[in-house]
């Protein structure tokens, strides 16, 4: 019988304030766990809240490939590890195992940044043997988390792109985004980038308690509106919809991007891999007690009668009735607001090997 772990029991409010995750369950790759065993003192006494801690890892390798069916880039580029947006829902939680870490408090406090990506990316752009082709960020974990602002490593990796030429495709919550405008703008006048925005609610309460340091939605609006006024082609992505909780705001989550100035739109269902899943039950019974039995039971209507269904081709759309009325209405709201499902081709033909220091010009 396994015994209660300590960090399966709910930390109190005072010790994870600002924070999404209730608990801080051991990762599935520890070696060790611990027991909770009673001294007879009391445990109420208030916790301080617990902080973020930030290490550094020197990258062995900055472009990771990916094979899968249903994204539509096979490259990435991560300069964190683990996210302080908090994101409840987030699908990466469960990355933070493969570090001996948690996927709930550990995931959100104890973060890790990548120094040197961009040196890193830079010799991996220099082979011989590289063809380019768009290189997604923020698929994993977002770049424009709150430690971007001081550590800069996304920065770094973004000026390595701008003077190769090589084409981006950026998602993030983060409005730290708009520090970048400068780059981003004279790559997009060539071609070489987009920007996809998440907003998954205009609701501030709602959105503070799923995503407790994501900016609020107006904020990230008006940063669609930044981007947009700058020339850079933008995407507002209402993901994920939760249903009974959000998906009643598909349309007008979709309209205010267009208003923002969002040329482009995309939506994806509430997706609860490995950990996520318990993590997510945990939270919206507390977050919303009067609701959490149908919001669950939806999501299993979604995913097969399962929290959740791996299955390339409808682990990202869902399946059933709802799932078509999910898409049905996204695509007569992105049809009747002008809005496309397709993001614009970028560029690779102006990929460029700048000249290292010590290289010669070439006379012809």
């Amino acid at each position: 019988m396994h015994a209660p772990d300590d960090d399966e029991i709910p930390i109190p409010q005072t010790g994870r304030r600002g924070r999404a995750a209730l608990s801080n369950t051991p990762g599935r790759f520890e070696a060790h766990g611990r027991v909770k065993v009673d001294d007879g003192w009391p445990r109420d006494e208030d916790l301080p809240p617990v902080r973020t801690e930030v290490s550094d890892e020197r990258p062995r390798s900055a472009i990771t490939r990916n094979t899968s069916p249903d994204i539509s880039f096979d490259r990435s580029v991560n300069p964190y590890r683990g996210c302080e947006h908090g994101c409840i829902y987030c699908f990466a939680r469960p990355t933070h195992a493969w570090l001996g870490m948690s996927a709930g408090l550990d995931f959100e406090t104890r973060l890790i940044a990548r120094p040197g990506m961009a040196e890193r990316l830079e010799r991996e752009l220099r082979r011989p043997s590289y063809r380019p082709a768009t290189i997604a960020v923020g698929t994993n974990t977002d770049p424009y988390q709150p430690i971007e602002g001081e550590r800069r490593v996304f920065r770094d990796v973004l000026e390595v792109l701008h003077r190769f030429r090589h084409p981006v495709s950026i998602v993030t919550k983060g409005t730290g985004i708009e520090r970048d405008i400068d780059l981003l703008s004279e790559m997009a006048a060539d071609g070489l980038a987009m920007v996809a925005l998440s907003v998954t609610t205009l609701d501030r309460d709602v959105a503070r308690a799923m995503e407790p340091r994501v900016p609020t939605p107006a904020r990230r609006l008006r940063t669609i509106e930044r981007l947009a006024a700058a020339g850079i082609p933008v995407r507002v992505m209402a993901s994920p919809v939760i249903p009974a909780l959000t998906d009643h705001e598909l349309e007008a989550i979709l309209e205010a991007g267009k208003a923002a100035g969002a040329a482009h739109a995309s939506s994806i269902v509430l997706r609860l891999p490995r950990e996520v899943a318990g993590l997510f039950r945990e939270w919206v019974e507390e977050a919303f007690p009067d609701r959490a039995a149908r919001i669950m039971g939806r999501v299993r209507e979604l995913h097969g009668g399962r929290d959740y269904d791996p299955e390339f081709g409808t682990r990202m759309r869902g399946q059933g009735i709802w799932a078509e009325l999910l898409r049905k209405r996204f695509e007569v709201a992105c049809a009747r607001l002008g809005l496309s499902e397709t993001g614009p081709e970028l560029r690779c033909d102006l990929f460029e090997v700048p000249l290292a220091r010590g290289d010669q010009l070439a006379l012809f």
